[in-house]
């Protein structure tokens, strides 16, 4: 995937420290339970396994992917959280805007992530509560590879059971894709409306 960033031990403890802040749910007690996580986790799976080897072409296997994010990932609050500073003074047209087309660029790029596990698998494994939302941690079996955790966290903070981060193969979305999102908007002088109409392409 173009644009990885590996995080270290460290830096990947920070990063899920930030999302958990960003995040977190009111209250004292997490209305999220860990059937509920693994759940969602399960179907977004199935669903995952059902795109990746159903033969079809690139493009209409993306198009499934941005199907499937749309469904199971809380992207208004992915892309926020990835705009970073930018989205507080953002109109809400522009956040609308933003939000549709970061929806088509996420979905395309780890759509393409997710074929090249095309002719494996990916297992469920387990769930467990870490502050407020949930970590799920599934296996990625591929043929002539040795077995890889995707793990995935799940918040209900939109109202319903969602994931708004993913770890493939120790990358963090969310930090990769707010240094990546903060790199692409400095190289338009901060200008969203650019950023917008490029994400569009990419």
């Amino acid at each position: 995937m173009p644009n990885d960033i590996t995080l270290s031990r460290r830096g990947f403890a920070a990063s899920l420290a930030a999302a958990a802040a960003v995040l977190a749910l009111p209250g004292p007690a997490l209305a999220l339970t860990a059937e509920a996580a693994k759940g969602l986790v399960d179907k977004t799976v199935g669903d995952v396994n059902s795109i990746i080897n159903s033969g079809k072409s690139e493009s209409a296997m993306l198009k499934d992917f941005e199907q499937l994010f749309a469904r199971y990932a809380d992207v208004p609050t992915i892309a926020r959280s990835v705009l970073g500073t930018a989205a507080r003074s953002a109109s809400k047209a522009q956040l609308s805007a933003y939000t549709s087309a970061f929806q088509g660029y996420i979905s395309r790029k780890y759509g393409r992530r997710f074929r090249e596990f095309q002719g494996g698998r990916i297992e469920v494994a387990e769930a467990r509560a870490v502050k407020s939302y949930y970590e799920v941690v599934s296996t990625a079996k591929l043929k002539g590879q040795a077995p890889f955790e995707v793990r995935w966290h799940v918040s209900d903070k939109s109202g319903k059971s969602l994931f708004f981060n993913i770890i493939i193969e120790g990358v963090n979305m969310l930090a990769s894709e707010r240094t990546e999102m903060g790199a692409l908007l400095d190289q338009r002088k901060g200008d969203l409306d650019r950023l917008i109409a490029d994400l569009r392409t990419l």
